[in-house]
């Protein structure tokens, strides 16, 4: 006996649900749950198409599928379907903690005063692209040929900066040294769009890497 075959269409608003089920690497728990149905009802004779929509489009029965998914999620009567957490949830909150201790240890630390002043943010440093030269390495670091810290290794005989104003540190060139103020104001106008100097060195990077 053959038996009609019958046709239904799910709409969804989730594209990476419909590009997950179109890739055969995918494997998640519930894709692969979506699946199993989707070939168990075309055995029996179930035409099954998968069509994408706009959320809150206008599509009749877009507004009545939310209010009842929310209805559902709010009842705690309606057993359970489903109740794992996906592997990429579960990466991200361990990535959002470890990021929270990393910040933690990063504000207590005594250490790495300069780079503090330049990154204080853990999660705000982690998002840029910096692009490492040596002289930027040297100024984040303050490891490098500047007199204060050649001095500080006894290479030098002073601290003494050539402008002759203060000792030649990280802060002094970036702020203040006179010998320095020509390149200073280029950035100012190339940088910092504007002719105040930034006040402070976070503020500084942030507008440099953007």
């Amino acid at each position: 006996m053959q038996t009609t075959e019958k046709t239904v269409t799910i709409y969804t608003d989730s594209l990476i649900t419909l590009d997950s089920l179109r890739y055969g690497n995918i494997h998640t728990f519930l894709i692969e749950e979506i699946r199993k149905q989707l070939n168990e009802m075309t055995t029996t004779n179930w035409k099954i198409k998968l069509r994408c929509v706009k959320a809150q489009a206008g599509v009749r029965g877009n507004k009545l599928a939310g209010k009842l998914a929310k209805e559902a999620a709010a009842n705690k009567n309606i057993k359970e379907s489903y109740k794992r957490i996906p592997k990429r949830a579960i990466i991200k909150e361990l990535e959002d903690d470890s990021v929270k201790k990393w910040q933690t240890e990063w504000t207590n630390s005594t250490k790495g005063k300069i780079k503090k002043d330049l990154f204080p943010d853990v999660k705000e440093r982690l998002s840029m692209n910096i692009n490492l030269t040596q002289n930027f390495t040297a100024m984040v670091t303050g490891h490098g040929k500047t007199n204060s810290y050649l001095h500080r290794f006894k290479i030098i005989k002073t601290p003494i900066c050539p402008c002759e104003n203060s000792d030649q540190n990280i802060d002094h060139l970036i702020f203040e040294c006179k010998l320095l103020n020509r390149e200073r104001n280029a950035l100012k106008q190339s940088i910092l769009k504007t002719n105040d100097w930034a006040t402070s060195k976070g503020d500084l990077i942030r507008k440099h890497i953007k």
